[in-house]
């Protein structure tokens, strides 16, 4: 016998959030005009369009902004928020919510209309007290969680956390064993150790040895490779007769220390140690040759100018200064100086065709000092009738600029790029 076919239960529609203040709470106006019975059905509506509007997550912050609205400490409010959410009542949050919103905390219409309906029992209570009750709850309940956080966040600080001088110490002291494993056969017998028969490459690959590394590992043996270098430029009788006291009773020191080491077992260690440090040296200069060169930070047009000196306005030419800002990036700039009459054109020496501010094209500034020009293209030409001329110049479109200055007879000078309080900044291409 087939069974029966059962209805799919439908599923609960997501709640409608629409946050960014597109979703208008309910607002409790006109109260005086309405009867008890339409304030407890109110109140009921509004709470269940809190439930379903918002999420859980959302409706908990209410309560910490409730609290602090009727003056709980701020130590309450930590306790709350730290509380975890399964102690937490979306019941309460909604009365709180409601509550910052205006919602009469108990109207006597409202609980006249409470006791006229059948089967209810005692008095209306205000939803405030129940608030109060929950909050008291969270606070408990938060405590512990404070506690443990500032425990964990004690810890954290107490913690020791090594250097990366450290770091980098503790990685050399590891890598430098295998080393001073093959070293002490030196010691143990000098005639047979070989001062050759390691290989650093290869260590050094296995272990990791980096420039840094390197550094700490000649640190370690510089001063053995000091002593054994000193016992061989040991001075004689008479050259120790001619020192201070002091100076001769450490070469003294040093001879008797090491009296019981053959001349010869001396140059093995010295060879050893010096393979070391060759090969150290060369992991450092590897370094160094590989490293990127650091890409220095552009400088903003503003603080390239900012040094810049030009004349802002001359009355006598009736001239006034582009803002030099335009200048950097610029592929052309003309200038003119009002105390010479001369009339200049700085030209890039690496044009930006299309304007794209490509980094090294166009013109710039350094201090009071215009660069990036083409030395040989760019000159100036001496005005002898400047009125007139300037008047031609403002009026002259990009056509008759370009052969401008070669309609002027005088003798062309270069430019040199530095700009003085005499200099006006006319026009940039």
């Amino acid at each position: 016998m087939a069974m029966p076919k059962t209805k799919k239960k439908a599923p609960r529609a997501a709640p409608r959030l629409k946050r960014g203040g597109k979703l208008a709470e309910p607002k409790w106006d006109d109260l005086e005009k309405m009867t008890g019975a339409k304030i407890h059905a109110y109140r009921r509506f509004v709470h269940g369009w809190y439930y379903e509007n918002f999420k859980p997550a959302e409706l908990y912050t209410f309560v910490a902004e409730w609290m602090l609205k009727e003056e709980y400490s701020k130590e309450d409010v930590k306790a709350v928020k730290a509380a975890p959410n399964s102690a937490l009542s979306i019941t309460a949050a909604i009365v709180a919510r409601m509550d910052m919103m205006g919602a009469p905390r108990l109207t006597k219409p409202e609980a006249d209309h409470w006791l006229s309906l059948p089967g209810t029992m005692g008095e209306l209570k205000c939803s405030i007290d129940f608030l109060k009750e929950s909050v008291g709850k969270y606070i408990e309940a938060g405590k512990d969680k404070v506690a443990e956080k500032e425990e964990e966040e004690k810890e954290k600080v107490n913690v020791y956390v090594p250097s990366i001088q450290e770091r980098i110490r503790d990685q050399a002291v590891e890598q430098s064993e295998d080393i001073d494993i093959w070293l002490e056969g030196w010691i143990e017998d000098p005639s047979s150790f070989d001062p050759k028969g390691f290989d650093f490459k290869r260590h050094f690959g296995s272990k990791g040895v980096t420039q840094a590394h390197a550094r700490k590992l000649k640190s370690f043996y510089e001063d053995t490779l000091a002593d054994y270098n000193d016992l061989e430029r040991m001075p004689t009788k008479g050259q120790l007769a001619k020192m201070s006291e002091h100076d001769a009773d450490m070469w003294e020191q040093l001879k008797e220390g090491y009296a019981h080491v053959k001349k010869n077992d001396i140059k093995k260690l010295r060879t050893a140690i010096g393979e070391l440090m060759t090969a150290l040296d060369f992991v450092i200069d590897q370094a160094k040759a590989t490293r990127k060169p650091r890409k220095a930070k552009p400088r903003s047009a503003d603080k390239v100018i900012s040094k810049l000196k030009f004349l802002k306005v001359d009355e006598k030419y009736k001239l006034a200064s582009i803002n030099p800002i335009d200048v950097v990036g610029a592929n052309e700039l003309w200038v003119f100086n009002v105390k010479s009459r001369k009339l200049g054109k700085y030209i890039a020496s690496s044009i930006d065709p299309k304007g794209l501010g490509r980094e090294g094209t166009g013109l710039s500034v350094k201090g009071t000092t215009i660069i990036g020009f083409d030395e040989k293209l760019s000159v100036q030409k001496t005005l002898r009738k400047p009125d007139e001329q300037l008047k031609e110049f403002k009026g002259a479109g990009k056509v008759a600029l370009r052969k401008f200055l070669e309609d002027i007879n005088t003798t062309d000078t270069k430019l040199n790029g530095r700009c003085n309080l005499d200099t006006v900044l006319l026009k940039v291409s």
